[in-house]
């Protein structure tokens, strides 16, 4: 009697709300002999920002980029290719298939290498979040074991993974109830700090000059609360987009003269002193969260 065949469903992916519908990286999360079906979904988005085309004003038509050979013409982007120019105008061209060729682990596999203090980490090198989520409910239950261990351990994860066509470190922490993956810039990517601020003329500042200023800094201290802080350009620029669009003329504004070079220091600040009451030991927006707890919200 022939075997009978086992059919193998594929396991349900998880849904999570508020997150796009594509991951922008898929695959393995491994811990030495540990490995998880995860995704890499963007923990920010730009669904919000206000962004223009270019429209002739003439017709009224939206302008398409044409891909142009500057000897030819236009041309069908389909049949191009990619080029590394080695030299002006010679280049090593390269098909898509021939670009699959470079392959690492890491385009599948997000292989934890280390774990390390995450305070060793200059904030310099952390640059874009994503949200590591498991694929499928056989996969939570290990995520779920890495992300307690690294809590108990107070450490966070580094490893490795290509996106994008780079290969980059990313940095794999614990928040809340999951775990959130933080792609890090390399060394080549980021400026030395020491050398740029080293050329800054030193000199010696007023005692008195620097305790009217920490007086100023204890009169602004408060906490952080995002939701304080929106993009008033954008603000604007949607309140002017909504005038053009009733058909109301729109007026020039003249530009500040506040500002400028500051003539006396001292004066300055204690200008500044003087123009602010000062605050309770309690800041407005840390009152502001205080209510919001003892609300229960």
């Amino acid at each position: 009697m022939a075997p009978r065949k086992t059919s193998r469903r594929k396991p349900a992916p998880i849904e999570i709300e508020g997150l796009s519908a594509h991951p922008a990286w898929q695959g393995q999360l491994k811990l030495s002999l540990v490995s998880c079906a995860v995704g890499l979904y963007k923990a920010t988005t730009t669904a919000g920002d206000v962004s223009f085309n270019l429209i002739n004003p003439r017709t009224g038509n939206r302008i398409k980029m044409v891909a142009t050979d500057p000897d030819t013409g236009p041309t069908d982007r389909a049949s191009l290719v990619k080029g590394y120019a080695v030299e002006k105008d010679n280049y090593v061209l390269f098909t898509d298939d021939e670009l699959q060729a470079v392959k690492l682990e890491t385009t599948r596999t997000l292989d934890i290498e280390r774990f390390v203090d995450a305070s060793t980490i200059d904030r310099l090198y952390w640059d874009t979040p994503y949200i590591l989520v498991p694929s499928d409910a056989g996969s939570t239950e290990a995520c779920q074991v890495i992300q307690q261990a690294m809590i108990r351990a107070n450490r966070i994860a580094l490893g490795r993974v290509t996106m994008h066509t780079r290969e980059r470190l990313v940095a794999i922490e614990p928040r809340d109830s999951g775990l959130l993956a933080t792609t890090l810039r390399t060394r080549d990517e980021v400026i030395n700090t020491a050398d740029a601020l080293a050329s800054i003329p030193r000199g010696k500042p007023d005692r008195k000059m620097i305790e009217i200023a920490q007086r100023i800094i204890e009169q602004q201290d408060g906490a952080f609360d995002p939701e304080e802080f929106t993009d008033r350009y954008e603000v604007a620029l949607r309140a002017l987009i909504e005038e053009k669009r009733r058909g109301r003329k729109i007026a020039h504004v003249e530009e500040s003269k506040h500002g400028g070079n500051v003539v006396n220091l001292m004066d300055a600040l204690k200008r500044s002193l003087r123009g602010r009451p000062v605050r309770s030991h309690a800041p407005a927006s840390a009152k502001k969260v205080s209510r919001r707890r003892a609300s229960g919200r």
